[in-house]
């Protein structure tokens, strides 16, 4: 029964690690995958991809050759380690430990072809030595680095970077060691699941660097706790119970990283309306009016002109929009009795969520129907920014006209 669990488990910690990487990879792709920290993290991410895809294909087809691949992919980890820590840091390590680095990885390359384990342990314990040495190269140069050099976004992806290789130490001995040390399975995909969450995390700068270490170290100990309970109430022995922890702890981080992927890829698509304001090329206010209603994120905006406000009092508007110049059904400004019966009028006769103030003079509205607003600051903001774009442009106009 621990048998097949264990094969499971490890299938799917592998294809769970495939997956996180994939993300990873798609995220950094969206991005630019020409500037030069994300080649070289997208080189890291590959390399790392050719080894759980082997992984998987192993234990899919059982055909032993797929470990030339694993083993090739292991032996070049420590380069890409130290060409990205190279790339945050923007320094160059020292020559000697380059030609370490790069020495080991055409060693263990060509080692990676012999197929036969004739030369093993031999060969493992040698690739263990410089895989965890490359991590520890990597750690002592992001301790050690210029922290004044760098902006806080910098050393914050520093700082990520070295607690992912903090955790992989382990988790790469635990691999190496496994028949050694009475592991049921490899851990290492673990480590690479919690580096890929970290890294698409970077995106979202706002969730601040301390809340995001302090949920990693809450998904741990949630999953940690979980999983051993269910061990001991199951009696499932030492194996048994290492195998659903990490089952929980894999579950958990592939949640996180597909919900953080998501959020970011929602975040930038809400940028809609900011994307539009820069890409605007007209400086005619009501053209400006006119192209925004086209807008997805706005559809169906109605542009009010000053003769269809003819029953509205001017003065009465002016207080109300020089109080809110976007009026929100939801949290209308407080006036006087006569404002509110304005207020009112607009959001029901228009139909409208959200009323703001285009132009003064002539005086222009836009009705809005956006009940997603209510709950989204950022487009909140972002309708605020579009009409104060449209107001600057009128203002412009005026006094160009003048």
């Amino acid at each position: 029964m621990i048998a097949a669990a264990t094969i499971l488990v490890q299938l799917f910690l592998s294809c769970a690690a495939l997956l996180g990487l994939f993300v990873l990879r798609g995220v950094l792709m969206a991005r630019d995958p020409w500037e030069p920290i994300n080649r070289r993290f997208l080189f890291g991410v590959q390399v790392t991809m050719m080894l759980f895809a082997a992984r998987v294909f192993m234990i899919l087809t059982g055909i032993e050759a797929f470990r030339i691949f694993v083993l090739l992919a292991a032996g070049l980890i420590p380069l890409a380690v130290l060409l990205l820590t190279e790339g945050l840091l923007r320094r160059h390590a020292p020559p000697s430990i380059k030609l370490y680095v790069a020495g080991g990885a055409c060693i263990a390359a060509l080692t990676s072809l012999w197929y036969s384990n004739s030369i093993d342990p031999a060969r493992l314990f040698t690739l263990l030595a410089f895989q965890v040495s490359g991590f520890v190269i990597a750690g002592w140069l992001i301790l050690t680095r210029d922290q004044a050099s760098l902006s806080a976004q910098e050393n914050a992806t520093a700082v990520r970077l070295g607690l992912s290789l903090l955790l992989l130490i382990p988790l790469a001995m635990g691999d190496f060691l496994l028949l050694y040390i009475d592991l049921p399975i490899q851990f290492s995909a673990l480590g690479v699941l919690i580096l890929c969450w970290l890294a698409i995390g970077l995106g979202r700068a706002h969730q601040g660097h301390r809340a995001t270490l302090a949920n990693l170290g809450v998904m741990i100990a949630a999953g940690g706790s979980v999983g051993g309970m269910i061990g001991f109430l199951a009696a499932l022995g030492q194996d048994g119970t290492l195998l659903v922890i990490a089952a929980i702890l894999t579950m958990l981080f592939v949640v996180a990283i597909l919900n953080d992927a998501r959020a970011l890829r929602a975040e930038e698509q809400s940028l809609g309306l900011l994307r539009y304001l820069a890409d605007a090329k007209t400086d005619d206010p009501m053209a400006f009016l006119r192209n925004l209603q086209s807008h997805p994120l706005v559809d169906g905006a109605v542009v009010i002109s000053e003769d269809r406000l003819s029953d509205l009092q001017p003065s009465v508007l002016d207080e109300i929009f020089e109080a809110a110049p976007v009026l929100r059904k939801s949290d209308p400004p407080q006036l006087s009795a006569v404002a509110d019966d304005h207020i009112a009028y607009l959001f029901e006769h228009y139909a409208a969520t959200h009323v703001m103030l285009a132009m003064v003079n002539p005086r222009v509205l836009i009705a809005l129907a956006m009940p997603s607003l209510t709950a989204s600051p950022q487009a909140e903001l972002e309708l605020r920014v579009v009409q104060r774009m449209a107001a600057l442009m009128a203002k412009e106009g005026r006094v160009g006209h003048g």
